[in-house]
């Protein structure tokens, strides 16, 4: 079990990678200075350095806060008990109020070749591909059960992906639907798209 001394660490490093997403998601990843992300927190630059190397270690520490939360979601629903309508409607939704209630962190992951070392960018892809399987598990156990009727499970996960993620774009905290709402709706209509008509 780990102290509470590197409790209170992985406390600290996770309010740096917050507030240093937000100013990232604000100005870009060129346009944003490690004095910059020191300021919002009110620390020093100095400081800072104590929990991270640079700024790409703080970007690539934000892509791995993000994909291990993902993760931890998805794998829970996947080895649940839920049929595989639910399992899928669980997924969507676990992702949408992952990605609504930590937009900034989502905003500053898309394209990782960019900005990524080779180790890091390996470790990177290897999270999203992990990810991505969940949902394939999902899709191929509900062809399995007879639930959905899919001709092409990559093509389908795809597409589901590149919904759920394209939020980011144009979501707004202070928008007319909570992020509760814009999961269910997302959901519900993504189902339509797999789920066998009776």
């Amino acid at each position: 079990m780990s102290s509470f001394r590197e409790q209170k660490i992985a406390k600290k490093k996770r309010e740096i990678l917050r507030s240093a997403a937000a100013v990232l998601a604000e100005k870009g990843y060129h346009g944003t200075t490690m004095e910059e992300i020191a300021a919002q927190l009110l620390m020093t630059k100095g400081s800072m350095y104590y929990y991270f190397k640079n700024k790409d270690d703080i970007l690539y520490h934000c892509h791995q806060m993000i994909m291990e939360l993902s993760l931890e979601k998805i794998e829970e629903v996947v080895n649940s008990d839920l049929n595989p309508i639910e399992k899928l409607e669980s997924a969507i939704k676990a992702h949408i109020l992952l990605s609504t209630k930590e937009k900034s962190m989502f905003m500053i992951m898309d394209k990782p070749y960019q900005k990524f070392t080779d180790d890091q960018l390996n470790e990177v892809l290897d999270a999203r591909r992990n990810y991505a399987h969940y949902f394939d598990k999902i899709l191929n156990e509900g062809i399995e059960k007879q639930v959905f009727e899919i001709d092409d499970t990559k093509m389908v996960r795809m597409i589901i992906l590149s919904a759920i993620n394209y939020i980011q774009q144009w979501y707004n905290q202070d928008g007319p639907q909570t992020g509760e709402e814009i999961a269910e709706s997302y959901a519900s209509n993504l189902l339509k798209m797999v789920v066998k008509k009776s």
